[in-house]
Order: C-alpha cells, then structure tokens, then sequence
C-alpha cells in the first residue's frame, strides 16, 4: 500500500495522562475482557455440548458469540498492551490488520442479526413452514453469507483507507485504528473515494435496519394474535434478547458516528468508542442467558460438572 514507505507507526490516543489511571485502565480493560471471553466461551460450550441446544437459533447465538469474541480480542490486548507498558504505538500492518479484522468482526454481526430477526420472524409467523425455511441448509447459507458479507465490507474499507495518501502525521485521536481518525490524516480531498464506499455502505446498513424493523414490526402482530397469555410470553422471551442485543448495537453505533461535530473531543470519543466497540461484546452474553431457561439449565449443569471433576 503507498503509504507503507511513508508512515512506519501510528500512534493511537493515550487512556490517560497519569501513570496510576493507566493501570487503573488495564485492569478495567482486562475485567470487561475476561467477562467477555467467559460469557461468550460459555455459550459456545453450551451450545455445543447440548445436542438439544442443536437448533437454527442457537447455532446463530452461537455465531454472534465467535464475532463478539473477534471483534473484542481485535482491539482490547493491544489497548491493554499500550496501557501496561506505557506505549501509543501501533505498526502499519498492525494497524492496517486492526482497522481489517473490526470492520470484518462488526460488519459480519450486523449481518449475522439481521439474519437473527429473520430466523425469529419464521418461528412466530410462519412455525409450519419453520423447518423447511430455517433449515440446517439453510442456516449454513445464511450464516455463511453473514460472514463472507463482513469479509468483502472489510477488504473494500480497508484497501480504499489505506490507499489514501496521508499527510497529517501519524497520530490518531482513538485509542485503537479506526477508519473516521485515520481519514482525518488524509490530504485535502483524497478522502472522498472512501466516502463513495461508505454511502454503499450506510445504503445496505440502513436497509438491513429497515428488514430487522418490518420483521417486528409483523412479528408484534402475530404476538397480539396469540390467544394465550403463556403462548405471548414464550415468543416474547424468544425475541426481547435479540431485539435488546440490536437495539444496543444500533444505538451505540448511531451515536459514535451520527453525533454533532460541535460535541465532539478525544475524552468523548474514547467514552463513545468503548459503548460500541467493547461494551456489546460483554454484554451480549448476559442479554441472552437471562431470558433463556434453556442456556441457563445448560450452564448450570456444565458448571455443576465442572465442579464435580474437580473434587
């Protein structure tokens, strides 16, 4: 890439000017990261271990906990590195990898539950056509095109930022590579071949966003149509996790990238940078253990093994 002769290092923005909030940082940082690896390693060892657990919506959970613990291991080890060691500097190629894999981890989850809100649509409005529409099949496909989406969204972002030439230095106001802070280095108006490419995207996010609003939309419907009280319940359980892990990722998202200019500064857009790059991860795992007497029965028995073992 042109640019590779050129800029050697990056230099992302520092957590904090002290020493003692720095490690006050790692340690935060490592807590949110183990809470991700576990909570997400948890449902992946459920998910795989309870053949009863075998079914299209858990093999999707199952998926979004594979990008949850990409996208969070793409930008925490290195953030935590810089802060342990006192360091902002990232390598091109690391930095080139970094911008790759997040947009690839992010891109490919916004996918993966798009194809979540369809897959939940057909069990509450069309359950006699459940196993021929979400069939395994089927499933494999869509996931498949949820992931090779993220791949080429992420090949085409990366190589249009990259090729850009940079003239602004080398330091970036995030504390990891990301695509906004990079452009901001870029000289004069070479930065609009990027922008064609994120007004393709922004027209396939908008139209998934509309996708996952009709599927609720028509899968409210069929709630309110649902005679019994418990019937309403049990659809709702299976839908309030996905619909809150969505709202979150598309609120956190909106607001990191739509806010005003005017708001804007390096401490808020470190805050903003953490509720949609690393909070979802974490998180995600507790939004859908809790509504989910299946996972937690799974849980509490591969727990209750584990303990078993041990003494």
């Amino acid at each position: 890439m042109s640019n590779a002769s050129s800029i050697t290092e990056f230099l992302l923005l520092a957590l904090a000017d002290t020493r003692e909030l720095q490690l006050l940082y790692f340690w935060l940082f490592l807590g949110i990261y183990l809470a991700a690896l576990l909570g997400n390693g948890l449902i992946l060892t459920a998910v795989a271990c309870n053949h009863h657990l075998h079914t299209p919506m858990y093999f999707f959970l199952l998926n979004l906990s594979l990008l949850d613990l990409g996208s969070i291991s793409t930008i925490l080890p290195k953030a935590m590195a810089n802060s342990l060691w006192d360091t902002r500097a990232i390598s091109y190629l690391g930095c080139v990898a970094q911008v790759f894999l997040f947009v690839f981890f992010i891109s490919a989850e916004y996918f993966l539950l798009t194809v979540m809100a369809y897959d939940r649509y057909v069990a509450i409005c069309k359950p006699l056509h459940y196993g021929t529409l979400v069939g395994s099949r089927a499933c494999v496909h869509m996931a498949a095109a949820a992931w090779g989406s993220g791949f080429l969204n992420a090949v085409l972002h990366t190589a249009n930022t990259f090729l850009i030439p940079l003239c602004q230095g080398n330091a970036l106001d995030q504390f990891f590579c990301e695509i906004p802070q990079i452009l901001k280095l870029s000289c004069s108006d070479s930065y609009l071949r990027e922008v064609w490419v994120i007004v393709v995207t922004i027209f396939v996010v908008v139209g998934c966003f509309f996708f996952i609003v009709l599927s609720y939309v028509q899968i409210f419907r069929a709630v309110v149509k649902i005679p019994s009280e418990q019937g309403q319940h049990k659809a709702f359980s299976m839908c309030l996790p996905h619909l809150a892990v969505v709202s979150l990722f598309i609120s956190t998202a909106m607001f990191a990238y739509l806010k005003p200019p005017s708001i804007s500064s390096p401490s808020l857009e470190m805050v903003v940078a953490v509720l949609y790059s690393v909070l979802p991860p974490a998180v995600n795992p507790l939004i859908y253990s809790m509504r989910n007497q299946e996972l937690k029965d799974t849980l509490k028995k591969l727990i209750q093994s584990a303990l078993s073992q041990q003494q």
